[in-house]
């Protein structure tokens, strides 16, 4: 399944961050950040359960970016 989330962060190299971050969290199979249009595509391992999942991503981003937002 792939979702595709508003963001609100600040600089390029923010957003990079947060897209590895993104690609980091167990059960996410791909996520891609585009900070010209302030948007996040996530696709979600098989029976992942997507709400867990995006909590963890969120958590994940504020680690690296603590200013970061994603609009769930």
């Amino acid at each position: 399944m792939k979702k595709t989330y508003k963001i609100d962060v600040d600089c390029a190299n923010c957003a990079n961050k947060m897209e590895e971050a993104a690609k980091s969290t167990a059960g996410v199979k791909d996520a891609v950040v585009n900070f010209m249009a302030l948007k996040m595509k996530v696709e979600f391992e098989d029976g992942a359960d997507v709400d867990a999942v995006m909590q963890k991503v969120i958590e994940n981003c504020k680690i690296v970016e603590d200013d970061c937002k994603i609009f769930l």
